[in-house]
C-alpha cells in the first residue's frame, strides 16, 4: 500500500516539477536573454512600456513554446531518474541543460534566418536553472519503489560496528 501511495505522489510531483522548471527556464530567457526586466526599469517610457508588454505577452507565449518543445528531451532524463531512483541534483541540472540545448536546436530554424533567438549561454543557464528547480520539487525523491528516508532501529547506532574474525 505504501508503494502505491508513493507511485501516486510521483504522478503528481513529476508534472508539477516539470511545469515549475519550464516557468523558471522561461523567466531566465525572458529576463536574461530578452532583457525584459532592464527594459521595464528604463527611464524611457516607451522602452519601459515595450518591456512590460514583452513580459506580459511574450512571457506566456514563451512558456507555452517551452512546454511543447522541451517535454520530449526532458522526459527521457526524467524517466531514467525515476527508473533508477537517481536523486542527484547534478544529474537533474545537467538533464535540464542538455534538454534546453536539444530543444533550442530543434526550434532554431523556425524563421529560416540562420540566427538563433537566444545565445547559448542563456539557453544553458535556463536549462540548469530549470533542472535544479525540477530537482527541488520532484527529483530529490525520484523512484517510487525506493524509500526516501531509511529507518533505523530505535536507539541503535547509525553504522553498526564491523565484526572482526578471531
Amino acid at each position: 500500500m505504501q508503494s502505491l501511495i508513493r507511485l501516486l505522489v510521483r504522478f503528481i510531483l513529476v508534472p508539477l516539477g516539470y511545469l515549475a522548471a519550464v516557468i523558471v527556464g522561461a523567466c531566465v530567457i525572458l529576463l536574461g536573454s530578452w532583457q525584459a526586466g532592464s527594459m521595464m526599469l528604463s527611464n524611457d517610457p516607451d522602452l519601459a512600456t515595450a518591456g512590460a508588454f514583452g513580459a506580459l505577452v511574450a512571457g506566456p507565449v514563451l512558456v507555452v513554446v517551452l512546454l511543447s518543445s522541451m517535454w520530449l528531451p526532458s522526459a527521457i532524463g526524467i524517466l531514467i531518474s525515476e527508473a533508477f531512483a537517481i536523486r542527484s541534483w547534478i544529474f537533474h541540472a545537467l538533464n535540464g541543460a542538455l534538454s534546453g540545448y536539444v530543444g533550442w536546436q530543434m526550434m532554431s530554424a523556425i524563421d529560416q534566418s540562420g540566427r538563433p533567438m537566444n545565445e547559448a549561454t542563456f539557453v544553458f543557464g535556463a536549462g540548469l536553472a530549470a533542472g535544479f528547480t525540477y530537482w527541488a520539487i520532484a527529483g530529490w525523491s525520484a523512484g517510487f519503489w525506493k524509500p526516501i528516508f531509511r529507518e533505523r532501529p530505535a536507539g541503535g547506532p547509525l553504522n553498526p560496528p564491523a565484526q572482526t574474525k578471531s
